[in-house]
Order: structure tokens, then C-alpha cells, then sequence
């Protein structure tokens, strides 16, 4: 996607440009006071930042990774982002958040989708895609479904992000700002399944099973639904009792071809 399309897409961000810092108790600063951080390089600071955090010591973290973010450093940018995100050490503040995961965005959209950073990037348009999902409450961040669709369809596809593809199913099997294709919910929850992503392996099992988008695959599906329930993590009650219900469901047939299929994908992972 060429930057200045992308930047039509996400540059709502300027609207959020955060003109005087926080200060720790969530109260604003003078613009003109800079972050007590030595004159080091944004990886160093990023670097120091995450190390002061593990450690316990939340000023001089925020203080590093806040310098290395205006610097530019992304994954700072994406710490900062994720931290506003849950209140984690921090005031919750999703405009933050937004702001954060919107300069990533804008300024990382055509890495390399290769390189280890290329997962931040990622992610952060999946958090936008959330974000325009839901929108935020008394801001100028509303509902967008359509601007929603676009970062995880960029995602998804540019960088082949796991997550976004779920998303994107979602999107494609509730109809949510589309109409309803469970053929294109099922080819971006089968990519993400095979990779891994619990979730898509959750609702591809379940579409599989109950023949929601073409016959019925009742094995395949008890297949992707019991790889689901092994991978959930232990919160995620929603995947162990869709599991349930399909077992009990299956015959004996079925459940037996599905350890089979179970056996031979597990097999190709380990090849």
C-alpha cells in the first residue's frame, strides 16, 4: 500500500497529537520539559526503559521509553501504546494509545514484513482496527467499520499477522460493515489457524463442523476444535465449551477421523 494512501487511513492520528506531556500522576507538564533522559541512542533508551520496568522502577522506564518514542523508536512507541491501552503502570488512556500505535502505523507501514519488528507494526494497526472497531468514548475516535476493515485487511495480508487475519474473518462472518461471506471468513480463519492463532482455530472448527460455509466437515472441524482447546489459554472458557458441544455431537466416526487428521497435521508441524 503506498504511504500516502496508507497515510489517508491512519493520519487521523494528527486530529490526537498530544501537544503538553503527562506527568506521572496524569497531569500535564510544560511543553518545554524534556524527559530527564542522558543524550543516548532510542534502542539504548528503549533498552534501559524496559530493564527499569522489569526492575520496578516506573519513572525512570517511563522517562526512557517515552524519549525513545519521540525519537522514533517503534517498539517504544508500541510498549507506550499497550501500557496506555491497560492502565498497565500507568493512567488507562486509549486516545494515548491510539496516538502511539498511530505513529507506528503511519511511519512503519511498508517495513519489511520480514524482520523481527515487523510483529509491532502488526499489531499496532490490529489495535487500530479495534479501536475503529468499538471507537473511543467522548473523543473523535467513532465507530468506523470501514477504516476498522482496512488495518486488519493491511495487516493480514501485508504482514501475514495472525491476528489481524482472525479479525478480519470476524468481520467477514458477522457481517459486521459487510455482508455476511463465510467463504472469505473461512479463508482468513484457515490461514490464521494454521498458524497457530487459538481463536480462528476455534470458529474454523465450529463453521467446519456445523457445514456453515459449504458441506459439512464434522471431523476436520473436531480437528481445528481440539487443537483450539489445547492452545486456549486458560481464561477462554468460550473455546473448551465449543469444543464440548461438537464432541458430544460427533459420532463415533467422526471423532476417531478427527484424531486421525489430528495426528497427521501435527505431524507436518514437527516436518
Amino acid at each position: 500500500m503506498p504511504i500516502n494512501s496508507l497515510s489517508r487511513i491512519v493520519l487521523t492520528c494528527a486530529c490526537f497529537t498530544l501537544a503538553p506531556a503527562f506527568a506521572f500522576d496524569g497531569t500535564r507538564t510544560p511543553s518545554d520539559v524534556k524527559p530527564a533522559v542522558p543524550q543516548v541512542s532510542p534502542r539504548e533508551a528503549f533498552v534501559s526503559g524496559a530493564q527499569s520496568l522489569r526492575a520496578g522502577e516506573k519513572e525512570k522506564g517511563l522517562s526512557s521509553l517515552q524519549y525513545a518514542a519521540e525519537q522514533g523508536h517503534a517498539m517504544a512507541q508500541w510498549k507506550l501504546g499497550r501500557m496506555y491501552a491497560a492502565g498497565d503502570g500507568v493512567p488507562r488512556s486509549d486516545l494515548r494509545a491510539f496516538d502511539y500505535f498511530s505513529r507506528i502505523a503511519d511511519t512503519h507501514a511498508e517495513d519489511n514484513p520480514n524482520v523481527p519488528q515487523a510483529r509491532f507494526v502488526a499489531n499496532a494497526f490490529v489495535q487500530l482496527g479495534n479501536y475503529y472497531l468499538k471507537g473511543i468514548p467522548d473523543s473523535d475516535v467513532k465507530v468506523d467499520h470501514d477504516r476498522a476493515r482496512e488495518m486488519y485487511a493491511y495487516a493480514a495480508s501485508y504482514f501475514g499477522d495472525a491476528d489481524a487475519q482472525y479479525s478480519l474473518a470476524r468481520l467477514y462472518l458477522d457481517g459486521i460493515g459487510m455482508p455476511r461471506d463465510t467463504r472469505q471468513a473461512v479463508r482468513w480463519l484457515s490461514l490464521a489457524a494454521n498458524k497457530g492463532q487459538y481463536r480462528a482455530q476455534a470458529m474454523l472448527g465450529n463453521v467446519l463442523f456445523k457445514g456453515d460455509a459449504g458441506p459439512r466437515q464434522a471431523a476436520l472441524g473436531l480437528m481445528w476444535l481440539t487443537l483450539a482447546r489445547d492452545n486456549a489459554i486458560a481464561d477462554e472458557n468460550w473455546v473448551a465449551e465449543m469444543h464440548e458441544a461438537a464432541f458430544k455431537q460427533a459420532t463415533d466416526d467422526e471423532r476417531q477421523l478427527a484424531l486421525v487428521f489430528l495426528e497427521r497435521w501435527l505431524k507436518n508441524r514437527r516436518d
